[in-house]
Order: C-alpha cells, then structure tokens, then sequence
C-alpha cells in the first residue's frame, strides 16, 4: 500500500487553517531550512493528525469516545493538539523516558497522558489495547495512510517556496515524514533520510528488504526511537529511491549546538540529525547544489543547550 500524491493535495485542502504554513530560509548560498520546528506544538506532527481526525470526522468515524495515540512525545502533542481543537477527548500513551519538557506541554493540552514501558513499541501496544476497550479512534505516530498524506503537505510548500532545490535531508524515524515528502516532492529532487546510528530504521529496512525490528537509542531516541519503519514508508522510499545516511550521536549533539549559536535555533536532538548530515560531513553536496534541511522540532529543555 502507497499514500499517492493526489491524497497529499486532498491533505493539503483538508488541513488549511488547522495548520502553519512553516517559513523557509536561506541561510548559505544553497543551503535553505525548512522551518517546521515553528510548527503548531513544535514539531510537523499537527499536520498528519490534523488530517487523520478530520478524515475520520468526515467518515464518522470519530466518535465522543475521541482518540487514542502513543508517541514518544511529539506525535502525542500533535494528537492531543489536534483533538482539543476539534473537541474530542485524548489519553497519550507514552514511554516512561519521555522528557519533561514534551510531558508538561501534552498536560497543558488536556490530555490523559498514560506513561507505559521504556519505549515507544511499549507505548504503542498500550494504546492499541485503549482502542480496542474503549472504541476510541487511534492515531498512529507515523504508520497510517491519512497521518502519511498530511505530512506529506510539508513537501507541497517546498515545492511553492523554493524556487528550484536538487536535494532534501530529512531525520528519520518512523518514517512518516520521509514517506509523505516524497510523495509531494516526486522526481522534483532527490529525497534522503538521516538516521542515528543507534536508531537506523530505514537503513535496517533498505538492507534487509523489508521493514524489520531493531534496538533503539542514543540521544535522538525520544523522537526518532521507532524500532521499526513504517510499512507505508517502506512502500514509498522504495518507489522514489530514497537513500539513507547515518550520522553518530556526537555530530548530532554538535549539530544541535551550532543551530543554537549559528541560527537561534532551539531544537531537540532528533531535529539537527538531518543537519548533523552536512556539518559531519555525511553528506557533501556537489558545487552548486541547492540543498533544503528539513528541521523538524523544537520540543527540548534550552538548558541543555550549549
């Protein structure tokens, strides 16, 4: 199964109003950022379950038993945000290891937050549990084809933004939205996913074939912490040649750190992977390349900034 690009663009039409149209930068000949850390509750997620709900609305399918969802945290925000808005309870169910900083904002959403296990799998196997006793709708954190399209609605603004670009780095998790970028974004330019080293799910997946289990860690696993890549992800990575890269913890950590100094730009660990690509050198664009970084979320302490 594939999210197609017209289910993108129907996204794009369903969400307008619900989310921002994120800004984009240039901040080096060449080198342009997606700003999707500006993003209702801080990361892209709003997007995707914005579009979830209201298809589900739409269907009715969404009920006054409101959702279920588990998320290492900005998947949960996005969720608990997106029911608010449309009135509709939400318990988010997420890993004992969630950092407070993404516990105190999904508590300011009214959210019925539920911590459970040391990771997302955890998390997740708990929700489904609440879906299936309860009848609520449960939003998944990346593997759910109107969660995909909606994500994907990052990609339709860079293709109206950016007048010409040849390459996007994007972190990678679950995949989600990797998966809908390059569906919006086609054969435009070429897509490639950025991955910890100790949480390399579209890696694992490209050599084996197919999407398989794995360990997850490091300093990026709260956001970036699926041991598994999506099947929906899997499909379209497949389809449009995404490659995959992978950066270690420390070019991580000095990534975030120059994004702060560099650009006052206060993200978590998970964002700056993508940008961890290019200052680590992992990735090195050819000359004249036009290169866009997607940066994904915001959700961190600033104390740990340094």
């Amino acid at each position: 199964m594939t999210v197609s690009l017209d289910e993108v663009r129907a996204a794009a039409e369903r969400i307008a109003g619900r989310v921002r149209r994120t800004p984009v930068i240039e901040v080096a000949p060449g080198l342009t950022f997606k700003l999707e850390l500006l993003q209702h509750t801080g990361s892209f997620k709003p997007r995707g379950a914005f579009n979830r709900l209201l298809t589900a609305k739409e269907s009715g399918e969404l009920s006054g038993q409101g959702i279920v969802a588990a998320s290492g945290g900005n998947a949960g925000l996005a969720a608990a945000y997106a029911a608010r808005e449309l009135g509709v309870p939400a318990r988010i169910f997420v890993p004992e290891t969630t950092p407070i900083a993404k516990l105190s904002k999904l508590r300011t959403l009214e959210a019925d937050v539920v911590q459970v296990g040391s990771e997302y799998a955890e998390a997740y196997q708990a929700a489904v549990q609440a879906r299936d006793d309860s009848g609520a709708l449960l939003v998944h954190a990346y593997d759910q084809p109107e969660v995909v399209a909606g994500q994907g609605t990052v990609g339709l603004e860079l293709l109206e933004q950016v007048d010409g670009f040849d390459t996007v780095l994007i972190a990678v998790g679950g995949g989600g939205l990797i998966a809908g970028i390059a569906t919006a974004i086609g054969d435009n330019a070429r897509v490639i996913g950025v991955e910890p080293v100790l949480a390399p799910t579209l890696h694992r997946a490209l050599e084996a074939g197919r999407p398989v289990d794995g360990s997850v860690g490091g300093v990026a696993a709260d956001s970036l912490g699926a041991r598994r890549l999506g099947e929906l992800a899997f499909a379209a990575v497949r389809q449009h040649g995404v490659r995959s890269l992978l950066v270690d913890d420390e070019p991580i950590i000095a990534a975030r750190n120059e994004l702060w100094h560099d650009h006052h730009l206060a993200v978590e660990h998970g964002a700056a992977a993508a940008y961890a690509a290019l200052t680590s050198g992992a990735y090195r664009p050819a000359a004249g390349e036009r290169v866009v970084v997607v940066i994904c979320g915001a959700n961190t302490d600033p104390a740990t900034l340094s």
